[in-house]
């Protein structure tokens, strides 16, 4: 079984990259990117459907005060996103947190971070493209279109709210289950805006990742423009109309009402990473990766704080329960209408851009892992027309495709958010098992904070402040649900990392990025993590059953 956890070295990354780039082997990705592309390209991922649709529901639990979620979570992605960028200056390659780990815990591991970056980028996708449907579906009924029912939603959703209904003694004849045209008995209910989106984000995809980055780049400036139109207007409105006292109180429901949104705004940040899977068609990776990473998440966490303060400003906090589009929803509240019809424009713009980016890095995650042998080897096939991987663009694209015409995006988010953190962790905790290396001019390098002292404080503080719900937990033991035996497993395992790193004197960011990423799992539903399982244990019987024996390292 040592052989599962056999690694790459960085020597055998450097040589690798090499011969991907050699015009014999004719399989070089365009380097195009720079810091502005690989900057704007976070924002595409990070500024969509979050800012969008979760920051509603995120403020009806956190009033005004809802700003430091943002916060929170920005600070926490901080951590990850310098972990990201301290490895993607060492390995300037496609792969992302799958290579990562290659180097830094060894193939077994580097497989199932690679099966669970399908989690965050294939499935995520699904959530942003069913969102995508939903808004343009709106925009064709203000223009006095409208698509039939059983053509808008997924089966599975539709499914759900029939019996739903059965269930609770409601009347079923109105449902897009019971008046679908049916085939042989079974209704025919897909969302088919949703498909059509990913089919044309993914054959953009496959064109190329020049065409790809000018469109992203040009829908995120529209974006940026859209969104500081709204913070001109709101705050307009929100001094000329005297209706700032929505700010107060700014915390109605204390800490624990703004923790509640916790998923929600975590779901918004994620897809910064995605910055990383295109390192090997960056020009200088090692200057620029970093600085993409890094700017990309202070302008989306500017920007959520300051749409959050607008839009609780504007109208009570109390008024956004149940609220999916809360941008539109409080320009319609102030009747302003058209305004509001123009930012739901603006919410298609901002998923579009969105798929875009995860359509990019999902296939090129599949390509790394071709390369290494642990998926068959068209998975690495580049197109010698668009120098894209285009059979892995393809079937990424199929996959998502396929799923979005007939599932519930409720049933991917916290999948999606699971897949995500655990790349986290692996990520910084990867960093912490880097050899170190002389800090070298322009090549970014995680400053070292000796973490011995500063992480025992902050694991002996988190105890005192739990220590009630770790005694109820201990006590009640088997009985309280998954939920707190994560916790406590959450507990046990930031013990082990506070020893540690008293013992090694580990740097104190990556640190802080494994322990923040693993609470915010365990607050994750606990029904979740049974799915969450399940993928992950199809994902080792693959690996046993083909991976392990094609590897490139058991040659």
């Amino acid at each position: 079984m040592a052989n599962i956890f056999r690694k790459k070295t960085l020597q055998d990354i450097s040589n690798e990259i090499s011969l991907h780039d050699s015009a014999q082997e004719g399989a070089g990705l365009k380097k195009v990117l720079n810091v502005k592309d690989l900057t704007l390209m976070g924002v595409a991922a990070v500024i969509g459907g979050g800012i969008f649709t979760t920051i509603g529901s995120a403020a009806y639990n956190g009033g005004p005060g809802v700003i430091f979620l943002f916060v929170i979570t920005a600070i926490t992605c901080g951590f990850c996103a310098l972990c990201y960028a301290e490895f993607a200056a060492r390995i300037p390659t496609a792969g992302s947190a799958y290579t990562y780990s290659y180097v830094s815990f060894g193939e077994v591991v580097a497989w199932i971070i690679g099966w669970a970056l399908i989690l965050e980028y294939a499935i995520g996708n699904i959530v942003v493209a069913i969102s995508w449907s939903a808004y343009f579906n709106n925009i064709l009924s203000a223009m006095g279109l409208h698509l039939p029912n059983w053509l808008t939603v997924g089966f599975q959703t539709a499914l759900m709210k029939y019996n739903e209904a059965l269930q609770s003694g409601l009347p079923v004849n109105e449902l897009v289950y019971t008046q679908a045209p049916r085939i042989l008995g079974i209704p025919i209910i897909i969302n088919l805006p949703a498909f059509v989106i990913v089919v044309l984000v993914s054959i953009l995809a496959y064109i190329g990742i020049r065409e790809s980055k000018k469109t992203a780049n040009a829908m995120v400036m529209v974006k940026i423009a859209v969104l500081l139109l709204v913070a001109g207007v709101g705050i307009w409105y929100i001094f000329s109309n005297d209706t700032a006292s929505n700010w107060s109180p700014f915390l109605p429901n204390g800490m624990s009402g703004v923790l509640k949104g916790v998923s929600a705004v975590f779901f918004a940040y994620i897809g910064f990473d995605a910055v990383s899977t295109t390192a090997e068609e960056c020009a200088n990776p090692q200057r620029d990766m970093p600085k993409g990473m890094i700017y990309s998440l202070i302008i989306c966490t500017v920007i959520y704080i300051v749409t959050a303060l607008v839009i609780t400003g504007m109208v009570n906090y109390a008024e956004f329960e149940n609220v999916a589009d809360p941008l539109a929803f409080v320009f319609e509240k102030i009747n302003m209408q058209k305004f509001g019809f123009f930012i739901s424009l603006s919410a298609v713009l901002a998923a579009t851009s969105v798929l875009l980016v995860f359509q990019i890095g999902q296939p090129r995650i599949w390509m790394a892992m071709s390369r290494d042998g642990l998926l068959p080897s068209r998975f690495s096939k580049v197109s010698p027309t668009f120098k894209t991987p285009g059979f892995s663009t393809f079937l990424a694209g199929a996959l998502v495709a396929g799923l979005v015409l007939v599932i519930d995006d409720k049933l991917m988010t916290d999948l999606t958010s699971i897949g995500t953190l655990f790349a986290f962790v692996l990520v910084s905790g990867g960093v912490l098992l880097l050899p170190k290396l002389e800090k070298q001019k322009g090549r970014f390098s995680i400053p070292y904070i000796n973490a011995q002292f500063i992480f025992l404080i902050i694991y002996s503080v988190t105890i005192f402040f739990f220590r009630n719900r770790i005694s109820n937990a201990i006590s009640n033991f088997g009985n309280d649900g998954y939920q707190e035996i994560l916790f406590l497993i959450f507990i046990l395992l930031t013990g082990i990392l506070t020893v540690q790193t008293f013992r090694k004197k580990y740097s104190l960011i990556p640190v802080l990025g494994v322990a923040s990423c693993l609470y915010l799992m365990v607050e994750i539903p606990a029904k979740s993590w049974v799915v969450f399982f399940g993928w992950m244990t199809l994902g080792l019987i693959i690996y046993f059953s083909y991976g392990k024996q094609h590897s490139r390292l058991n040659k």
